[in-house]
């Protein structure tokens, strides 16, 4: 794997129309590299063209019954960088549209979270190889709360953290009920990073978006940390435990993992989820974001691979690896950004951004 050199997308404007077509110009070149990848990964996994334009256009007018601002942004990044609005919001619910595929894995990706001081977090975000270019880093500016974070080309949110110190990170789950007709987890995240002063306002903007696929979204925040589960059957909350909150790819409730698809993570989640939980029973966590990385560490020929890396004859669509490394500190509204596994970010200098800094460009 390429290692990914991060840039910072910045969005200054009020206007969520005028941001996207800002967010827009700054990906025309690469965007069309990620919508072609994608498209590619939409075809090898069994779902047709025909089918993503229907299910992005369904995603589409959910969202705006919730969020007319987002399609605004979503329109703006289309025109910015010329290509259709459906095509974005492809991008935007390719969680979604992806829970259709037929025998394909979804990536992984690891989240740890100690609450014995200050919330602190870190996770790696896991995905296909292919797609190790087309990602950035965005300073937005023109929301209600300025944010920064780490997302793909010509999707609106991800990880991150916003001026009030709220932050989040993103654990992909799957139930047997995931379809395309909700609001894409991806465009709530992006609306909790620009409008949660609060965890409570986080927690209350997680729960309450009617989403049609299942992720787990860590929320740090100057008043704690919780983990808030989502699935098409509602959303759960998880507090934490001997001060740490940990996460991968399968549900932790009793309710909503009753649902859960079989065999779509196991046993992989399940050995990651093990090793953490065993490395924090170890000692207590430690208060300093930095400090997590190594927890997330694998090495090759371990049985849990908490550094995902893709296997030499792995074909396309098959490529799992991890892209970045990604802590946040929610007293200090900041978080760093390594591309590439947690070995790269001890053995480099993640990039800091601070949310509403000036300094960030």
């Amino acid at each position: 794997m390429t290692l990914a050199v991060p840039t910072v997308v910045q969005m200054l404007s009020t206007d969520a129309y005028e941001r996207g077509v800002e967010r827009g110009l700054a990906i025309r070149e690469t965007l069309a590299d990620a919508l072609r990848i994608y498209f590619e990964l939409f075809e090898v996994v069994g779902i047709s063209p025909d089918a993503v334009r229907a299910d992005a256009l369904t995603s589409i007018a959910a969202t705006e019954r919730w969020s007319p601002a987002l399609v605004e942004e979503m329109r703006g990044t289309a025109e910015g960088a010329g290509v259709e609005l459906w095509q974005i919001g492809a991008l935007n619910a390719r969680t979604e549209i992806l829970a259709a595929a037929s025998g394909a894995k979804p990536g992984e990706c690891s989240t740890i979270v100690s609450t014995r001081a200050d919330a602190v977090g870190a996770q790696t975000w896991d995905w296909h190889d292919e797609l190790s270019h087309c990602w950035h880093l965005q300073d937005v500016r023109g929301t209600p709360r300025s944010f920064v974070g780490l997302t793909e080309h010509g999707i609106l949110g991800k990880i991150g953290m916003n001026d009030a110190g709220v932050g989040i990170m993103f654990n992909i789950l799957g139930h047997q009920q995931d379809r395309a007709f909700g609001v894409p987890v991806h465009l709530v995240a992006a609306r909790v990073l620009a409008e949660a002063g609060t965890l409570a306002e986080a927690v209350a903007i997680l729960s309450t978006a009617p989403v049609s696929t299942s992720s787990a979204i860590t929320v740090v925040s100057t008043d704690g940390a919780v983990i808030v589960e989502l699935s098409p059957q509602g959303a759960a909350v998880l507090e934490p435990q001997n001060g740490a909150l940990l996460h991968t790819n399968h549900f932790l409730t009793e309710r909503l993992g009753a649902g859960e698809k079989p065999g779509l993570y196991d046993p992989d989640s399940q050995l990651r989820y093990a090793v953490l939980l065993e490395r924090v029973a170890a000692a207590p966590l430690p208060t300093n974001a930095a400090e997590l990385i190594p927890y997330l560490v694998s090495q090759p020929g371990d049985e849990a691979q908490l550094c995902c890396v893709p296997a030499p004859d792995a074909v396309f669509g098959d490529r799992w690896a991890t892209l970045a490394t990604v802590t946040l500190d929610a007293a200090a509204r900041a978080m760093t950004v390594a591309a590439g596994s947690p070995l790269d970010a001890l053995s480099g200098e993640p990039l800091r951004l601070v949310a509403g800094d000036e300094s960030v460009r």
